[in-house]
């Protein structure tokens, strides 16, 4: 039939060698047979080969990126010492086998006898955190017992595979794993026991473009918080309103605070605007007067002050700059009253009762161009204390105000009380950096059944240029001043991930029997609109327990 139309004989030829291509790329990258072993004599741990598994039993080093060939199979960990070299171990196989090794940098295999028994299969494999990238190769052992002796050092054990089947060697071009510093822990995903179990949630956006209430709102939806009051959530998220034919940046500018409520947490209703920002650009490049310091306003807390029967909200706003990056700037956080008393009296409307801190004598070049960019109460005895943070930092004052740099932390303010006046400690002179060194951003504080100090953050994106761990995160406190190492939630394990940036949570709400409700905004890449997201996690007592006589 081809004989009749060349043209079409061509067409079709093409499209069936396409097709042919297409079928080796898909066999190329499809997950290899796993086949099974028994480690002989000695307390080695397994791991499940896929994002987020810790790979050595004494640190906390973890997978982040890895060829789909390697997703499923069963590693095994190793100790890393301080000499980089690990032991020997012994493995029973009941078949031919290849064991998938992973090395650090690329190897000669005509070192080894016989040269088939070592075959580079994967260049850049993976990407483990700290390390650079990753090469695999499968290492042919017959059936039986077998020392697995290091072909290099140092070495991991990916998995072990059988041995009858072809394995297409390419270059996976995973990234450096060095971009990616520090290591971090992912909840479930190493030798810690997790406090959270992810017990499931809803598999798409709980808000989203088009849905009653987004009329108006370009950009969707970043921060801010959720409350639970009797059966309904409040939530008041920052809403990237922006204009219509107007560039997709501007959605950051021209923002408003919004009231929305539930009963379940999944379905939302629109109630009222709380605040709107001007959207005004600044005429000046330094914190002026001249300039509109409202033109962007983002972060809005709402606290119940049982003293003063009423909800205060505590909210940041901006100076908007045009053509310095980033174009938040010299952030001041405001303190408004409901005028309604009592806890249903949340809806407000609210009155402004002035700024509470801002940029002035006492802040710190780590604080930024950005600081203060956000702003968190709470209660511990008889005293509050607040996070606070900044963004952008500046080496020094010389570099005010444009010249900044990368870094998103916290410090803590104290007051005798929720109106203030509010002190920056150690007068402001170091940010907390026990969570995570490089970014703690909108951190929101309550307290465990045992009186454990929990704060709920934006753990970092992973895109943008930046390597950060792309989760939610949670950091300890036994006595609310000292906080511990942030964990992560990798929440995309129970529910569909419909995100590709994960961002900030507004809430961690108890439900009863030890489950909590966590609302969370993040970002699809391929859209302008940024949804809103909810996850269910469930809280282990035991751990709980333990964690708080480590922090004591």
């Amino acid at each position: 039939m081809f004989s009749k139309n060349n043209k079409y004989n061509f067409k079709l030829k093409t499209a069936f060698l396409a097709l042919f291509l297409l079928c080796l790329q898909t066999n190329a990258q499809t997950a290899w047979k796993p086949a099974s072993f028994e480690i002989v004599k000695s307390n080695y741990k397994t791991f499940k080969t896929a994002q987020y598994a810790h790979v050595f039993s004494e640190s906390k080093h973890n997978i982040v990126r890895l060829a789909p060939e390697l997703q499923g199979l069963t590693g095994i960990e190793l100790p890393l010492s301080t000499t980089g070299k690990n032991a020997p171990l012994q493995l029973k196989f009941k078949e031919p086998v290849q064991v998938l090794v992973g090395i650090y940098e690329r190897i000669d295999t005509a070192e080894f006898t016989p040269r088939n028994a070592v075959k580079l299969v994967l260049e850049n494999g993976l990407t483990i955190t700290g390390l650079s990238p990753i090469n695999v190769y499968a290492v042919s052992y017959p059936k039986g017992t077998h020392t697995i002796t290091p072909i290099y050092q140092p070495f991991v054990i990916l998995g072990v595979i059988k041995q009858n089947q072809n394995l297409v060697s390419r270059n996976a071009e995973m990234p450096d794993g060095k971009l990616w510093n520090p290591t971090f822990i992912v909840e479930g995903f190493s030798d810690e026991k997790p406090l959270f179990e992810i017990i499931g949630g809803e598999n798409k956006p709980v808000i989203d473009e088009g849905m009653s209430g987004t009329e108006g709102i370009q950009g969707g939806f970043e921060g801010g918080r959720v409350v639970k009051v009797g059966d309904t959530y409040h939530m008041f998220p920052t809403e990237r309103a922006g204009e219509i034919g107007v560039d997709y940046y501007y959605d950051r500018v021209k923002t408003r605070i919004g009231h929305w409520t539930s009963k379940d947490a999944i379905t939302w209703k629109r109630e009222s605007t709380i605040y709107q920002a001007s959207g005004t650009y600044a005429v000046t490049e330094d914190d002026n007067p001249m300039n509109d310091r409202r033109a962007a306003i983002w972060s809005y807390m709402p606290v119940f002050n049982e003293k003063a029967n009423k909800w205060y909200g505590y909210y940041l706003a901006y100076t908007v700059s045009k053509e310095i990056e980033p174009n938040h700037s010299f952030g001041r956080i405001w303190r408004c009253e409901s005028t309604v008393e009592g806890i249903n009296g949340i809806g407000g409307p609210y009155k402004d009762m002035g700024i509470i801190m801002e940029p002035g004598l006492d802040s710190q070049p780590w604080e930024g161009r950005q600081g203060v960019a956000s702003f968190f109460p709470y209660k511990v005895g008889d005293k509050y204390f607040g996070f606070y943070s900044g963004a952008y930092p500046f080496n020094s004052w010389a570099d005010y105000p444009k010249k900044s740099g990368k870094g998103w932390f916290v410090a803590l303010a104290e007051s005798k009380s929720l109106e203030g006046p509010w002190k920056r400690m150690n007068k402001g002179l170091e940010p907390i950096k026990t969570m995570h060194p490089q970014f703690v951003e909108n951190p929101i504080v309550s307290q465990l059944p045992n009186g454990l100090y929990i704060a709920i953050f934006d753990g970092g994106p992973d895109g943008w240029g930046h390597h950060l761990p792309n989760m939610i995160a949670y950091s300890l406190s036994a006595d609310g001043v000292k906080w511990s190492e942030a964990h992560y939630l990798p929440i995309e394990t129970k529910v569909d991930k419909w995100w590709d940036i994960m961002r900030t949570p507004l809430c961690l709400i108890p439900e009863g029997n030890d489950v909590y409700t966590i609302v969370y905004n993040a970002i699809d890449l391929k859209r302008r609109f940024h949804p809103t997201g909810m996850v269910k996690v469930k809280l282990n007592k035991d751990v709980m327990e333990s964690r708080l006589k480590e922090l004591k």
